[in-house]
């Protein structure tokens, strides 16, 4: 029967390890990682016969623990595992992306405001709708309003 439970705790251990490796790769803190950590705590009263055995299977346990986050770290970092934290697309003009320096083509357009300006809100432009700021005073919806200023991605308007 004890070995059962010695051979259980072990497996346990090594289940709980495979969890937080899982954790670590995938952001946030869910499943995975409180999984882990119960198994881990689990096989950790089922291998220990003492305290003193338990503290130093934990020891042990956390030192693997942080070597295990150094290696998925450096192979985050290299490159060599598959982060889903970072974004690798590319965002390029031709996928129909632009940028805020490329909104100075609207300059002097004219629309009508979509929702009421506050000093923010909607304003259609030809069909389409673009977020704005008003210069400063409130303007009411299906006003006329045209684009004064661009600064940057904000589009600046003033009623017409």
């Amino acid at each position: 029967m004890i070995e059962w439970l010695m051979i259980l705790g072990i497996a346990l251990i090594v289940i709980g390890f495979i969890l937080i490796g899982i954790e670590m790769i995938i952001p946030g803190f869910g499943a995975p990682g409180i999984s882990g950590i119960i198994c881990m705590i689990a096989g950790l009263f089922l291998t220990a016969d003492t305290v003193e055995e338990g503290i130093i299977i934990l020891l042990i346990v956390l030192a693997l623990l942080a070597v295990m986050l150094v290696i998925i770290l450096r192979l985050l970092a290299k490159g060599k595992l598959k982060s889903p934290i970072i974004l690798k697309d590319e965002i390029s003009t031709e996928s129909g992306f632009i940028s805020s320096s490329d909104l100075n083509y609207l300059l002097g357009k004219r629309g009508a405001a979509s929702t009421d300006l506050r000093p923010a809100g909607r304003v259609n432009f030809d069909g389409v709708e673009f977020n704005v700021i008003s210069e400063g005073k409130y303007i009411t919806k299906n006003t006329p309003v045209e684009i004064c200023k661009v600064e940057g991605s904000k589009l600046i308007v003033k009623e017409i």
